[in-house]
């Protein structure tokens, strides 16, 4: 069986960009479920659910967050289950703040941190994790890959067609 994905996000304003990990998840066919806790609003329920995370049948955790951005570090604290960051573009600083902020964790507290408002690759990074004890995971991913490899080598084919009109 294979074990879910928790999607935390800060806020629910972060949803826009947080649907496209949800919907790549889907994509896998990973469970997931998508829950808003704030590290500095709610920082008691955002460390009891990442205490109970594992025991509840989570593998992953993906936590997107915009500004100060400590909700990954945060939940990574409070697990041994591996956190995905994502930096929400939300302020002034065009998401600079918040990928700072996720990535720059101290020695113990790794939190794996993907592009500002990066949540289709926080969900394959998730789904590849995951895929280290589930085959057919692996194979999806392999499947995507081919897919990506054909898909460019169809644009360099047309692109050779149009060079050759010129």
């Amino acid at each position: 069986m294979t074990k879910k994905v928790a999607v935390i996000m800060g806020s629910d304003s972060d949803f826009p960009v947080v649907k496209g990990a949800v919907e790549k998840l889907r994509a896998f066919d990973v469970p997931c479920e998508v829950h808003v806790m704030s590290a500095h609003r709610t920082p008691e329920a955002a460390a009891e659910f990442s205490k109970n995370a594992a025991a509840e049948g989570f593998g992953v955790i993906i936590a997107a967050a915009g500004k100060a951005a400590h909700l990954a570090g945060v939940l990574a604290a409070h697990t041994v289950l591996p956190v995905i960051g994502i930096p929400i573009k939300s302020s002034a600083l065009d998401g600079l703040d918040a990928l700072l902020a996720t990535v720059q964790m101290p020695p113990g507290i790794p939190v794996a941190t993907v592009g500002i408002d990066g949540a289709a690759n926080a969900a394959i990074l998730a789904v590849q994790m995951l895929a280290l004890s589930d085959a057919s995971l692996a194979e999806k991913l392999q499947d995507m890959k081919t897919d990506m490899a054909d898909g460019v080598a169809k644009k360099d084919a047309a692109m050779q067609e149009m060079v050759k009109a010129l």
